[in-house]
């Protein structure tokens, strides 16, 4: 970059002051993650808008790591972000008011510029796919108080909550964890994540109509919509955004379950997809779609700096909640009468991936527009293009 843009950009992008952090400290933002130098303080040139910061302290030989924390802010531009490092507790916390305005003129007067790192503007373009829908308002509906996310602070909340071979071993991890430190910490409150039934239960009605309910979650979507997202089907996908973020760069097992209740909740919507929903659920689509090919890239710095849970292979195994559920929606495509053409190009962008790099195998055999079909199928979908296919 020329020394005249980058002095824009440093001007113009947020910057997040990190005071006193010790070396060896995994530091990550957004889609980035590094671990401290002697002379670290913060990164500058970060794009206004949301992002999430997480962290992990070390020993001092930096071989060993705590559970990461990790928070959400919303950047304005030029905002000056400051935060002290605890070493009792280790961990970040926020300054005075009147620390921070001192400080902030410290930055935009480049008395840190030598010291803070420049966020690398490569990678934002996949981080605003991961993130396109949470807004200012999602975070301070989603968020835990103090804004904190973590996963030391969940082992007593999720007690009582069914959890699968993989959501066992995490637990079993935390709990085994020399810096797992139950007490005071343990009896925070979690993020204020939006309840998703498992099961719809309603009297006086009959039990066709009631397993009818179960099988086909539309209703439960709507209900949901309209109670508790005020109609809007952005703020859906932001939560959805919110969990999968907290969970993939934040370890949050809350997260993780979240995620996994709102996508069941979608993939099991039997009418919505084809009927009244489809712009909702061809984003849904999309959204999965970007979320799992970060996921699953090895080769990125989240996966270098080993934060990421979801590249246990295990999590991904053919009898795993997500193959069925991919499955059996796949298969309701090649059944419905007429489909979304942003939604079936999706689709077919979410199957070739799952294929690619999981070896999953979905038995279709004759590609049509997307979505695979029987050779001469006169049962084959009609494709609608509802809106024009996004471009990014």
């Amino acid at each position: 970059m020329e020394p005249e843009k980058a002095l824009e950009a440093v001007k113009s992008g947020a910057t997040l002051l990190l005071l006193d952090v010790p070396q060896y400290t995994l530091i990550g933002m957004d889609t980035q993650a590094f671990y401290v130098g002697p002379a670290f303080k913060g990164i500058k040139m970060i794009p206004p808008g949301v992002h999430f910061v997480f962290y992990s302290s070390s020993t001092r030989d930096g071989k060993e790591f705590s559970p990461i924390i990790g928070f959400f802010m919303d950047a304005g531009r030029s905002q000056v972000v400051v935060r002290r490092w605890n070493p009792q507790e280790e961990c970040l916390f926020k300054v005075s008011e009147e620390e921070e305005e001192r400080y902030s003129r410290a930055v935009r007067n480049l008395e840190f510029d030598k010291h803070v790192g420049p966020y690398d503007l490569s990678h934002y373009a996949d981080w605003k796919r991961l993130s396109n829908y949470i807004t200012k308002s999602t975070i301070e509906r989603l968020e835990p108080i103090g804004g904190e996310i973590t996963v030391t602070y969940e082992s007593g909340m999720l007690k009582n909550t069914p959890k699968n071979a993989m959501e066992r071993a995490l637990d079993e991890h935390l709990r085994n964890s020399k810096f797992s430190t139950p007490g005071e910490k343990s009896q925070r409150r979690g993020c204020y994540y939006t309840p998703i039934p498992h099961i719809v239960k309603r009297k006086g009605i009959e039990s066709g109509q009631l397993t009818s309910l179960n099988l086909d979650k539309t209703e439960l979507l709507e209900t949901l919509l309209v109670k508790d997202y005020g109609g809007s089907e952005d703020s859906l996908l932001g939560e959805l955004q919110f969990a999968f973020i907290a969970f993939l760069m934040g370890q949050s097992l809350e997260a993780f379950i979240q995620w996994k209740s709102l996508v069941s909740l979608l993939f099991g919507c039997t009418q919505a997809p084809f009927r009244t929903r489809s712009q909702l659920f061809s984003k849904f689509i999309k959204v999965i779609y970007y979320q799992l090919k970060c996921g699953l890239q090895k080769d990125s710095s989240i996966a270098e700096a080993g934060t990421s849970a979801l590249l246990d292979d295990s999590w991904f195994s053919s009898d795993s909640f997500l193959h069925h559920l991919c499955k059996d929606f796949f298969s309701l495509m090649q059944d419905a009468s007429v489909v979304d053409g942003d939604l079936l190009s999706w689709a077919r962008k979410l199957e070739e991936l799952l294929e690619n790099r999981l070896g999953w195998e979905f038995q279709q055999k004759s590609a049509v527009d997307g979505i695979y079909f029987e050779e001469d199928d006169e049962y084959a979908p009609v494709v609608e293009m509802l809106d024009e296919p996004s471009e990014s």
